[in-house]
């Protein structure tokens, strides 16, 4: 029988290599050759032991892309030797209530790939249909795998603003997640502000698409952004709910506060900011498979490229170590050919 290189995890970090069996797809399901798989904070859930069951092994890895080699029975719309992607949201079930009323993101029997179900860390993996992505000529493997995910999420988040061509948007964090969302509103036509810790990324979030830097060290990020007129919508990435706090105040009336980032610290707000001037605040999870291709095609049109570093499968532990750092510039992505 075949068998496929993986990388593993049980408890918290305990990564080892190892090899299993190739396995046929079941009803519904395709199987695929792993061509890159991005490494992405979320994995976390995994790694860190922060699963129902750590003992139980897994194999971490959502952003990936592949080339199908085999599919199940019951499948019509995908053929062996497509490139596609799977993204953090493996596919769903299509019967619970909020599947019926179209909500897929929010399927309650939807797995979680690499976290639930095994994922990219691997040479091979199996894929529900209905999870599946399109990937277009144009975009290779290293560069499509990060946008399945930091790009989806950040290309949602700035779909779900309400407003006008030319508003002033503003980013918060200039990484993973946030070096994208930065291109993401340049390109859907917005004037763009990054706020930062420091100016060392000043430089970089121009060539980004920012029009105004904000240096949240030296000033007060909310006054800054009143201080531009007010932003229509804040695109929360660093995940820092205390960093996020002083941001809300700099939205303008109506204006809308939307959090990427995912920290166990809370976001602290007055009500009267609120209240007053009719702001909201909302948080984004990624979005459906259709969402996914509207996503590459718009990033493929526009240019809108991840900054990556590139390593091999077999150094997936220090991978992992390297985005939890901090250090990495700006997304980590594996390489099954190397």
């Amino acid at each position: 029988m075949s068998e496929y290189r993986a990388v593993q995890v049980t408890g918290s970090r305990v990564f080892s290599a190892v090899q299993r069996v190739q396995e046929a797809p079941r009803p519904g399901f395709v199987r695929l050759r792993v061509e890159a798989c991005g490494v992405c904070h979320s994995d976390a859930l995994a790694v860190e032991g922060l699963r129902a069951d750590p003992s139980t092994p897994i194999v971490p890895g959502h952003e990936i892309v592949g080339v199908i080699d085999e599919v199940g029975e019951g499948i019509s719309a995908w053929r062996v030797g497509e490139r596609v992607g799977v993204g953090f949201l493996a596919g769903h079930c299509g019967e619970c209530e909020s599947c019926r009323r179209g909500i897929f993101i929010h399927c309650e029997n939807q797995q979680q790939m690499g976290t639930t179900v095994d994922g990219g860390y691997a040479d091979v993996v199996i894929a529900r249909a209905n999870g599946l992505v399109r990937i277009p000529e144009g975009l290779s493997p290293v560069e499509a795998a990060p946008l399945l995910c930091a790009g989806l999420t950040s290309f949602m988040g700035l779909r779900s603003v309400e407003a006008e061509p030319g508003a002033l948007v503003a980013v918060q964090g200039i990484g993973g997640l946030g070096h994208l969302a930065l291109q993401y509103a340049a390109k859907l036509g917005y004037r763009v502000a990054a706020i930062a810790r420091g100016r060392e990324k000043e430089e970089l979030a121009r060539s980004l698409g920012a029009d105004h830097y904000i240096d949240s060290i030296a000033e007060d990020p909310g006054q800054a952004l009143q201080g531009l007129g007010g932003a229509a919508a804040v695109i929360a990435t660093a995940a820092s709910g205390p960093s996020m706090s002083p941001l809300v105040p700099g939205l303008r009336p109506r204006g809308q506060f939307v959090v990427l980032g995912v920290d166990a610290e809370p976001i602290a707000v007055h009500t009267a900011d609120l209240v007053f001037g009719s702001r909201t605040i909302s948080g984004r999870l990624t979005g459906t498979p259709i969402d996914n291709e509207d996503n590459l095609r718009f990033s493929l049109t526009h240019g809108i490229r991840p900054t990556t570093e590139v390593m091999p499968l077999s150094d997936a532990p220090k991978a992992y170590e390297h985005m939890m750092s901090g250090n990495a510039r700006f997304r980590v992505v594996l390489d099954t050919s190397a």
